[in-house]
This record gives structure tokens, C-alpha cells and sequence, in this order.
């Protein structure tokens, strides 16, 4: 978790009601006919990537491909760039096409050259759609540290779309991107800041894309807050559906150790439960008034953590219980990946369709294997386009979750 995480915890102090608030040597056909089956089996599967996991997580996209996550991803979205002055910028020049790689970290055993024209995870991504033909990349801007761009973007959306049209299709990394996804967090409404573009803003940043792109992938990232006159309802994503592929929900990151004291709960769940903290913090509330607002089903998809939400000080093994702050982690206070939970606290229980333990005096919630499937299930109930995770170094070596969410 950098500064850059969709979710600072730092950050999410300041709102505490932000909810909505991823093996080597596959034969071109194989991993084509592997990526069609998935979407045609569950929808979409879409996997965030973040452009600073090659620094502190040792995330590269060679990684993608060793644990077998490439076949199963329908489209990657490369997490983030930057929204400032109007318009789209580079978020990290050295992670996006500068860093180089030797053989043993490229994606297809070639070492990159000093006087290459395109190296980093661009060039790596590259390599990867051309070991996956059916894979496609998306670039997403915005996100949690990113979003308060979106606001003077708006102003003028036409120029906006321009500016993001032609850096993701710089003749530099011709090839790579697909198209884009906007991650504002939120539209007149607030996140890390406040927005006050109005209500249509969102709509008309989306149209304006639709008709810059044109056929390519225009995508967004959105609220999952499904209480009465919150975010959803904030922002006019009825009527931005039409210019979207697809939504990706973030029903996630509903509850955290931003309240310190508590109740402990779980940050993703599906349903709701008996005591839950804040009516409308769960996904299927999102889904259904997304779903009243006249987004077609095909066009949401579920969104779920690679990682887990934790707190310190609990007594209390059932959810609801106080707390003293938020549990340790390896990157950032109160937040830690499914790789690490899964062994350092187990599961022991499961609420809302999703997996709570507690393990000395930390309490965690997190998805598992087994509460994805419950999710996908659910999805598939729904009509739902598919699913999307954050992100794809929280799996294991093996990509466990990933292969609960393409099963």
C-alpha cells in the first residue's frame, strides 16, 4: 500500500463513511481458447495491476504469467495514471516504460536492451498480450490519491477525453492499452477531497470519452454505497451507462479501522446481517440501485478485495466487537493481503458471504476461496457482465482467488 493504493488508510481517516468507498510457456491458441472460455463461463474477470507493486511487493507482470493468472483474466487494468491539470498524465515514468528488465523477469525470457524504445511494465504487459492474444489491457486514471483532478477535468470534458486519448495511444507504447477506465473517487461527492462538479458531470466526462474512443474500452470504477441519498445517488450513473462497457463496483472497503473503536465488521459483504454497522454498506444494496437507476445488469461488475481489514484490541471473536486501532500489516496500518492473511489468521467463520477470524487480539475479514464462490454464484444469479478484484499481488504464488473467481 503506497500513496497510491485506491484506498489509503491514512486517507479514509479523514471519511469515515467512504465505502465503494486483480506458468510460463502457454501456446498462443491455448491461452486464447482459456481467456474466451472464462468470459464466456463467468463474464468478465478484470485485475487490477498497480504500476508500484514492482517496487515493495515485487509484483511484475512476469508474475501474471508464473501463477497462472494470465489465462484466467479476461482484461487487466494498469492502476494508475494521473488526472491533473485537465487532463490525463503519466503516474510513474520509471514503473510505466522506463525500468528495465533482465531475462530472468521478462515475461518471455528476453532481457531488455539499454537503447530499446519501450521498456518497463508496458513493454512486459506487451509480452504478455502476446503470449494471451484474447487478453486485453486497460489503462485506468484516477483512483483514492489521484481523483481530485477529476473536478477541473470536468470543466471541460471534450478536452479531457482528448488528452487521455492521446497518452493512452502514444505511438511510444503503440499496441499495449485497449482503452481506459476512469476511477473517480467520487463524483459530487466526497473522497479524499470533496467534489462540487454537479451531479451531471460524471455523464458528460463519460460521453465525452465514448466519443473520443470510440469502439475502444471505455470502463469506470464506481461507488458502492447503497444508503439512501449517498454516493450513488450523488452522480447521474444511469444515465453515464450508456457510454461505459461495464462499471466495476467497488463493493468493497465498507468497513475499516478508521473506526478505530469499532464494531469490528467486514469490509466486503454481500449481503446484509443482523447488526451491521451502516444500512446500504453491502453489495447487493449497490447492485439492486445501480440496477433501479436503469444500469443493465450485463454491465455491472462485482467487485472483490484481495485483501483483508483488520483491527486491534478485540476481545470479541463474533463481529460487532470494540476495538483499540487498527491491526498491523506489512505495508500499511490495518489493511493486509489474502497471501498473508490466509496463513497468518485463518478463516474461522463466515458472515455476509464473506470470511471473518480472529487471531490473538487482531480481527480480520477477507474473502477466501470458498465466500468467492459464493460471490460469483451470486453474480451469475444476477445477470451480473462479471467480476473485477483489487488487486493481483494480494493472491498467492498459485492465484488461489483468481481461480475462484474464473472457476
Amino acid at each position: 500500500m503506497s500513496r497510491f493504493r485506491r484506498k489509503s488508510f491514512s486517507a479514509l481517516l479523514t471519511v469515515a463513511a467512504a465505502a465503494g468507498l486483480v506458468a510460463g510457456g502457454v501456446s498462443a491458441p491455448a491461452a486464447t481458447a482459456a481467456t474466451a472460455a472464462t468470459d464466456a463461463s463467468v463474464g468478465k474477470v478484470v485485475g487490477y495491476f498497480t504500476e508500484w507493486g514492482v517496487y515493495d511487493r515485487n509484483y511484475h507482470v512476469k508474475n501474471i504469467e508464473t501463477s497462472g493468472s494470465a489465462s484466467k483474466l479476461t482484461h487487466i487494468n494498469y492502476a494508475f495514471g494521473n488526472v491533473t491539470n485537465g487532463g490525463c498524465a503519466i503516474g510513474d515514468a520509471y514503473a510505466d516504460y522506463q525500468k528495465t528488465y533482465d531475462a530472468a523477469s521478462s515475461v518471455d525470457g528476453v532481457a531488455d536492451t539499454w537503447d530499446q524504445p519501450l521498456a518497463g511494465s508496458f513493454n512486459q504487459l506487451k509480452k504478455l498480450k502476446a503470449k494471451h492474444p484474447g487478453l486485453k489491457v486497460i489503462w485506468s486514471f484516477g483512483g483514492w490519491t489521484w481523483s481530485g483532478g477529476f473536478g477541473q477535468a470536468a470543466k471541460n470534458a471534450s478536452a479531457f477525453a482528448n488528452s487521455c486519448y492521446n497518452l493512452v495511444n502514444d505511438p511510444r507504447w503503440a499496441g499495449v492499452f485497449d482503452g481506459i477506465d476512469i476511477d473517480w473517487e467520487y463524483p459530487n461527492a466526497c473522497g479524499l477531497s470533496c467534489d462540487t462538479s454537479g451531479a451531471a458531470a460524471f455523464k458528460n466526462l463519460l460521453q465525452a470519452l465514448r466519443a473520443k474512443f470510440g469502439s475502444k474500452l471505455v470502463t469506470a470504477a464506481i461507488t458502492a454505497d447503497g444508503t439512501s441519498g449517498g454516493k450513488i445517488d450523488a452522480a447521474d450513473y444511469g444515465g453515464a451507462a450508456q457510454y461505459v462497457n461495464w462499471y466495476n463496483v467497488m463493493t468493497y472497503d465498507y468497513f475499516g479501522a478508521w473506526a478505530a473503536q469499532g464494531p469490528t465488521a467486514p469490509h466486503s459483504p454481500l449481503t446484509s446481517y443482523a447488526g451491521i454497522p451502516t444500512a446500504g454498506f453491502y453489495s447487493d444494496a449497490a447492485i439492486q440501485k445501480l440496477k433501479s437507476k436503469g444500469v443493465p445488469a450485463s454491465k455491472l461488475l462485482l467487485g472483490i478485495g484481495f485483501y483483508g481489514r483488520g483491527w486491534t484490541g478485540v476481545t470479541q471473536s463474533a463481529p460487532g466487537g470494540t476495538a483499540t486501532g487498527p491491526a498491523p500489516g506489512k505495508y500499511e496500518q490495518g489493511i493486509e493481503d489474502y497471501k498473508i492473511l490466509k496463513n497468518s489468521c485463518p478463516a474461522t467463520g463466515t458472515i455476509a458471504g464473506t470470511a471473518y477470524a480472529k487471531c490473538g487480539s487482531n480481527w480480520w475479514s477477507y474473502d477466501t476461496p470458498s465466500t468467492i464462490a459464493g460471490k460469483v454464484s451470486y453474480a451469475k444469479t444476477q445477470g451480473l457482465g462479471g467480476a473485477m478484484f483489487w488487486e493481483l499481488s494480494g493472491d498467492t504464488t498459485n492465484g488461489e482467488l483468481i481461480t475462484a473467481v474464473a472457476k
